[in-house]
Formats: structure tokens, sequence, C-alpha cells
């Protein structure tokens, strides 16, 4: 029943006020496979996904922005995470606990972002559920808490997030963000400064988040809350040509003490229209070693808890337009800590006008237990995705 309440909002309410206010409606339709090879079977996971985005502007001074998600799966999809995990540490799980671990993916209506911007005298004020980006990171964001990034596909889009945000300019050069996003109590409430400014040819920040970091003990199955202060930066620019970047944070929990993270990044484009880039991302989080990772590592890396298991890795990525239309590329993602490495090889063809075609694969190759080892399973997808 909220299905089909949803699509008559969407489709029937808006043409209705649209002859009182002119309301822009775009979006896309992304069909896409998976597939993944995984203990001597192969699996599919199949998706159709409809979004639709509507923007307004009643008046000079407010717009409004938002847009819903459908979204419907087919094929398998019913997965165990304990099939992802090395089995020196799936064997210590007891049978009656393993339900806890299944997770299925179900097809979904929502709404992934609304928010209204009103601008003022002294700056604009957005009110609702939006987009958030922090950092300047291409892979990993050490200054962002709100986002996880999928290290197959780092640029796809982030969800939105219920927050009130005011962007004050102090001048030309200078901007000050202030963020709380609502908790069930003022406790709960997260609270984040940014100051961005320019120095020559660098933009800059400094952050100082305060947040309730929520994480998952797998060996009790609790679920441990704690308060979380972040203080970080981050920087972009150009020296002779050359991107570059970087990005850190320190952070501070109540029970389980201190946490730093960190990156330095560059990129290049050559005059052929070849693209390098490599980033270097440490994590005092993260393990020095395989032989450490535990059951609550693995748990909370793969259902986006953490950043990251292993304590220092690499990302590093090529592509080149070989038409006008058609990217190939080339990307890897490795750890130092522990030898392995994943490598994503990716086509996105620009078929006709409003129609984009990606193929991506991921091959993990590492020993045993590895944060990339093969255990993870081999695939990739294919995803064509149609403006409209």
């Amino acid at each position: 029943m909220k299905r089909w309440i949803g699509i008559w909002l969407v489709f029937g309410f808006l043409p209705i006020s649209g002859t009182a206010q002119t309301v822009s409606v775009s979006g896309y339709f992304e069909p896409q496979i998976m597939g993944i090879h995984l203990k001597n079977h192969t699996y599919f996971l199949n998706s159709n996904k409809l979004r639709v985005d509507l923007g307004a502007q009643p008046s000079e001074k407010v717009s409004f922005g938002g847009n819903f998600d459908f979204i419907r799966y087919t094929g398998k999809t019913r997965w165990n995470a304990l099939d992802y995990l090395p089995e020196g540490l799936t064997k210590s799980v007891p049978t009656f606990v393993r339900s806890f671990f299944r997770f299925s993916y179900k097809d979904s209506l929502f709404l992934d972002n609304a928010f209204v911007r009103l601008s003022f005298r002294f700056g604009d004020l957005t009110v609702g559920r939006q987009q958030i980006s922090l950092g300047t990171g291409y892979a990993w964001n050490p200054t962002d808490v709100l986002n996880m990034k999928n290290l197959i596909d780092p640029t796809y889009e982030q969800p939105g997030h219920n927050a009130v945000r005011v962007d004050i300019p102090i001048g030309t050069r200078y901007t000050v963000v202030g963020l709380v996003t609502p908790g069930e109590d003022l406790k709960n409430w997260g609270r984040l400064v940014r100051f961005k400014g320019q120095l020559g040819h660098f933009d800059y920040s400094l952050i100082a988040v305060e947040t309730q970091w929520e994480f998952t003990d797998f060996r009790r199955f609790q679920s441990i809350r704690e308060n979380r202060r972040l203080l970080g930066g981050d920087f972009a620019g150009q020296i002779l040509g050359v991107g570059v970047w970087g990005e850190w944070a320190s952070n501070r929990m109540k029970k389980s003490g201190r946490f730093t993270e960190g990156l330095l990044g560059a990129d290049y484009t050559f005059r052929n229209g070849c693209y390098l880039l490599a980033e270097a991302f440490h994590s005092t989080l993260g393990k020095s070693n395989r032989h450490r990772y535990t059951l609550s590592d693995w748990m909370q890396f793969l259902i986006g808890q953490k950043k990251a298991i292993s304590r220092d890795q690499v990302y590093f990525l090529a592509s080149y337009p070989a038409t006008d239309l058609l990217t190939i590329g080339l990307s890897a993602v490795g750890s130092l800590s522990d030898g392995s490495v994943a490598v994503i090889p990716l086509i996105r063809d620009n078929v006709f006008e409003n129609v984009e075609l990606t193929v991506l694969g991921n091959y993990y190759h590492g020993k045993t237990g590895s944060v990339y080892a093969d255990h993870l399973g081999n695939g990739g997808l294919v995803r064509l995705r149609v403006y409209f």
C-alpha cells in the first residue's frame, strides 16, 4: 500500500501542482546485473532502479529539491555474510547464531532526498534530507562520518541524511558551514562545524565533529554506541600541473580510545587524455597484519561500520578515452599490511545520447584471511543508465 501511495504522490500530484508552480522532473532508469563466483558457485543478483529527481524554485530566495528511488531485485537475493569470511573464523561461530549473519536484498521505495534551501543575507539555510559530502579523498574520506564509499565503484551516488545546514560566506575566500543531524534526544544529535578557505592555488578546510558512533560487537552480538569527537582537515590544489590533495582526522572515543586516519593523493591528465590517480590511506583503527583480523573487524567492514580492516592501503586508477564516447580503465586497491590486492577493470560507453553503459569487474588476490583474498568472491557487474 505504501508503495502505491508514493507512486501516486510522484506521478499524480506533481502534474497538478505544476500548473501553479513549475516543477522540474528528471532522473534515470538503471537496470543492473551483478555476478559473483563464490565457493565453486556462480550467483547473479539483478536490480531495476528508477530514480525521480524533483526541483522547484517558488521564489528567488527559496528552492526545493528531492528524489524518490524505486528498486526491484531478482535473482539471488538472500545471502549469508559468513560465506565471505575466512574459514578459520567461521568455524568458531556457533550454529545457533549463524542465522544472525543472513541478509537479503528487498524491493524498496524510499525518499532519498527532500530539502528546502532558504537564502538570507547572512547565508543559506538548508533543511531536510540532503546529500552531504565531506573531504577531498577519492577512495576514502577520513573526515566523513556520514558516508562509506564502495571501493569497487567509489564515485557512485551517496544516500541523503536528515540535517539542518547553514553556509555563511565570509568575503569571497572563506565560508563557515554548520550542521546538525537530529537524534532521538539532544545527547544523540550530531554537530559539525567546518571552516573553508583558499590559500593561493589551494582550497583547504578545518572541521570539528561530535556525533554518536554505533557499531556492533559480533562476539557478543551487542550494539555499542559511543560518543565520537573528530578534529581534522583537508586540502586540494595543483603543483606544476599535478593535482594533489590530502585529508586527516583525529578521533577521540569515550571508551575505545583514540584513532587517526589520513590520506594523500595525486592525479595527472596527459595531453592524449590518459588519466592517472594514486592515493594512500592510513588508519590506526586497522590491523597491521591478517592474523590479527577478528570476526568483528570483518563484519564491521562488510556492513559499513568502519572504513578499513588493514592499517595501510593504496588505490590506483588509470583511464583512457579510446574514442569520444568510450572510456577504458583499470583500478586497483591493495593492502600494504597483508599484501592482498583487488583489480577492477572498467569500461564506460555512452552508447547513445543520455544512455550510459558501465562494465566493472573485480578480481581478488591474496593469502587466505587477507582483506582482498579471493574468499570474497570474484565477479563484476553490468549497468545501463538511461537519463531523462
